[in-house]
Parts: structure tokens; C-alpha cells; sequence
């Protein structure tokens, strides 16, 4: 090969090199610059994940499948499948999708963590960086186990024994806010309550035995006293012999049938109700908790929450739910999921309360008129319920040093943010993430105001 020939693949080889380094260098600037572009991104709509759990309303008389089909009016709604719930936040099972064409294709919680800024100063450093709190609606037809959930210590210990049944070392407050009629079991009734029971209900008693109830009647005015006796007499009945407690349930369901049909009040034994949990899980010794348990009845916007160590139980009804992020629950019955009644009987919170105890109060947020704020006394989540009434056409969603989720409940506005490049159309069953320090504008368009839910972490 001469001279000639060299020097001209020499170049070659030279020109092929700058241009493969020109194409990197504009490569890096095409992705700074999207990168730029997506960090000044800081609100946009999400589809959130649904959960067909079996204990879940059927079609569309669950409020998850109207809230779905509200959102996304195509949306296939199977009339004989159970929509129980709607998971709007980052867990790993049910991490939402981001519904923007600017965002390349991803969940919250990938664009969270390549955007941790957008949590929020305090939330970013208290939470290394994750979204705290999983919000929810839930869709209840059938009861949803009796349960509770560990502290941050017991989290701790039943991930590393039973990583299977307790996913993730997170405790789990939680907090349900009623959208229709909601119906639960919350804490232990009054002393007095269950003494009633015991002297009326003798299949009651008989779980639970002379000693034990004995020693529960008499230890009403010592709180500590009272505690110990609680806690005694509800781990006997958990523990009792299933021949014995199925047979006292059968024997309990015949005589508050045949009283019905003579048409006597059974109200004092809660009849109604304990024959609807047995015909949902027959022989299940969770129906007997209604005689430990308060039965609670929210009306909307109301709202019960659940700290640790508290027992209870979904009934009945629609609810918003906002929780840590966490998917820890021990159960003791009324379900066929993995029950641990030794843990749950140590773990419970013993401390006897009315009904109306249970019910938490919210208060009115800041200045503005058309927001009430449920604040439980933890760091992990706030709910904020906006209602817009109908006089009001212009509104703006204040910022606050948090990640925020807003869920439309009912009405339409168009949404506009000062990061955002076109306007969004809210409706029913829109969802979306709102990054900290954030206000959003709404210009109302439907004639009946608005009703909104926002989950943040106010610390």
C-alpha cells in the first residue's frame, strides 16, 4: 500500500473519531437539557393502580370503578369483578403511572427518585428521599379482617422472622375519611359494654369463661386493673378451641334466627350484624369480636384513625384512606389470609373507649374556608378535603412544603401550574401529584362546585 493510500485512511479514521465524539457531545447536551426540562415538571396527572381484592364492591357500585371510569371514560369495567381499592402513591405494589408525554415512560416512584427535590425539603431529609404516605380509596362490600398494626419496633422484628407475611420493617397508622356510609369496628367498647354482653350473650360468656369475666366486672375503676382483665378475656376467646367457639357461633346464629322470625328484638345481642359477618365467614371466631369492639358508623366526611396497635375492622361503605407507606397487618380472623392471633392479642391496645371516642375530629386549615385538615399526631401523612362551592369559579390550591396526590371526588376544572406547559381537565377520579412549594390554579367549570381529597405531609 504507497503513502497516498495510508494518509487518506489516516484521515479517515480521524474524521470518523470527531464525529463519534460529536454525536456523544450532543448526545449529553440532548439529555442535560431533558433532564432540565423534566426537573421544571412539578405537576402532572397519574393512572393509579386498582386492586380486584375479593372482599371489594362488585362493577360499578364500588366507588373505585366509578372513580376509574369518571378519570378515563373508556376504561372496561367488568360488572362481575370486585374493585376494592385504588392505590394512588409509589409502594412497590401498586406504583402509579405518570400520564404525561413530556415524561418518558415511568412511575411516580422512579421519577421521585431521580427528582427527590420535589418531596420537599423536611420530607426529602425525614424520609431519605421516599413519599411517605400511600393514599387510597377503598370500596367495601364484605368485612376486611380484624386487625392492627405494629409500631416501628414490632415492624422491625416481624419483617426479619416473617418477611412473607410482613413485607417491609414501616409501621402503618392509618386514617379512613368516609366518602358514603362507612361502617367498622374501632378499639375496645367501655368495660360496661362488654359486661352487658357477657350477662346477655351465654355463648358469649361460655368463650370466655366465669374467671376471666368475673374479674373484667370487677375491675372497672383500675385502669391498669382493667387493661390486664381486657386483655385476658379477648385472648381467651381468640384462643378458644374451634369445636367449642363454632359450636357456641351455631348455637348463638339458630337462637338470634329463630328470635327474628318471632319477631323479637335481637338489637341487644347486635343480631343483624352478627349474622351478616357469619354468612360472610361462617365460623369464623372474628364474629364474636362485635362484643369486644365498638361498631362504628361514619357519615361522609367523617373519620376514624387507626395508631398502632389498634383493633379493628372494615364493614361495610366507601372510604378515602391515607396510611405510611407500609403493607404491614396483623390479623385474627374474619378472613382467609394469614392470621397470627398470638401477635395480635400481645400487640393490641387495651385501653377501653365510647364509640364517639374513635371518631377524629378535623379542623379548618389555615384561613381558607373551603379546607378542612385531618391531622394525626404523626409525622407520616395529612389529608385535606377541599370543597369548592358552587358561587366559587376561581380557586388556587396553596403550595406547602410537601408532595402532595389530589384526588377529584366529584366536579371539573381546568388546572393550570406555573411549571406547567398546557392546562390539565380535572374530573372525577382525576389524580394527580403536585411536587412540593407548588400552587395549582382552578378555573371551575362544572355548575356544582368541587369536592377534592389531598394527602401531603404537613411536619
Amino acid at each position: 500500500m504507497d503513502a497516498a493510500k495510508l494518509e487518506e485512511l489516516f484521515q479517515m479514521g480521524k474524521n470518523r473519531q470527531l464525529l463519534v465524539r460529536t454525536l456523544n457531545c450532543i448526545t449529553k447536551l440532548f439529555k442535560a437539557r431533558r433532564h432540565a426540562e423534566m426537573e421544571d415538571i412539578r405537576v402532572f396527572p397519574l393512572a393509579c393502580v386498582v386492586q380486584n381484592y375479593a372482599w371489594g364492591k362488585v362493577g360499578l357500585d364500588s366507588e373505585v370503578a366509578k372513580l376509574v371510569v369518571g378519570d378515563d371514560p373508556q376504561a372496561f369495567i367488568k360488572h362481575d369483578q370486585p374493585y376494592a381499592e385504588l392505590w394512588m402513591g409509589a409502594h412497590s405494589k401498586g406504583d402509579a403511572c405518570i400520564k404525561d408525554n413530556r415524561i418518558p415512560q415511568r412511575t411516580l416512584g422512579q421519577w421521585i427518585a431521580e427528582n427527590p427535590a420535589c418531596l420537599g425539603s423536611r420530607v426529602k431529609k425525614t424520609f431519605h428521599g421516599q413519599l411517605p404516605f400511600l393514599f387510597k380509596v377503598l370500596s367495601v362490600k364484605t368485612a376486611l379482617s380484624i386487625q392492627a398494626h405494629p409500631n416501628r419496633e414490632l415492624a422491625v422484628q416481624l419483617h426479619a422472622k416473617f418477611p412473607e407475611h410482613y413485607p417491609d420493617n414501616n409501621h402503618k397508622p392509618e386514617m379512613a375519611i368516609a366518602l358514603t356510609q362507612f361502617e367498622g369496628l374501632c378499639g375496645f367498647r367501655p368495660l360496661e359494654e362488654i359486661s352487658t354482653f357477657l350477662k346477655t350473650v351465654p355463648e358469649f360468656h361460655t368463650l370466655i369463661g366465669d374467671e376471666a369475666s368475673e374479674e373484667l366486672q370487677n375491675s372497672a375503676e383500675d385502669p391498669h386493673r382493667a387493661a390486664k382483665a381486657l386483655k385476658m378475656c379477648f385472648t381467651r376467646m381468640m384462643n378458644c378451641e374451634k369445636k367449642v367457639f363454632v359450636d357456641q357461633l351455631n348455637m348463638l346464629v339458630k337462637r338470634i334466627t329463630d328470635d327474628e322470625e318471632t319477631g323479637k328484638d335481637t338489637s341487644g345481642s347486635h343480631g343483624k350484624l352478627l349474622l351478616r359477618l357469619n354468612a360472610q365467614y361462617p365460623g369464623d371466631i372474628g364474629c364474636f369480636s362485635i362484643y369486644f369492639l365498638n361498631h362504628i358508623i361514619l357519615e361522609p366526611g367523617q373519620a376514624m384513625f387507626l395508631g398502632a396497635s389498634e383493633p379493628h375492622a372494615y364493614l361495610s361503605g366507601d372510604c378515602i384512606e391515607c396510611m405510611a407507606c407500609s403493607d404491614n397487618t396483623v390479623r385474627a380472623g374474619l378472613t382467609p389470609k394469614y392470621i397470627d392471633v398470638n401477635t395480635l392479642c400481645e400487640m393490641l391496645n387495651y385501653t377501653p373507649g365510647p364509640a364517639d371516642s374513635k371518631i377524629f375530629p378535623c379542623t379548618q386549615y389555615c384561613s381558607d374556608p373551603f379546607v378542612h385538615l385531618y391531622d394525626p399526631a404523626v409525622p407520616d401523612f395529612s389529608v385535606m378535603r377541599i370543597e369548592i362551592p358552587t358561587a366559587v369559579k376561581e380557586y388556587t390550591i396553596n403550595p406547602v412544603d410537601s408532595a402532595g396526590i389530589l384526588l377529584v371526588v366529584s366536579g371539573e376544572a381546568t388546572a393550570a401550574a406555573p411549571s406547567s406547559f398546557s392546562d390539565l381537565i380535572l374530573r372525577k377520579g382525576s389524580v394527580i401529584f403536585i411536587s412540593a412549594n407548588e400552587g395549582v390554579s382552578l378555573r371551575v367549570t362544572s355548575t356544582c362546585g368541587m369536592t377534592m381529597y389531598r394527602a401531603c405531609c404537613l411536619l
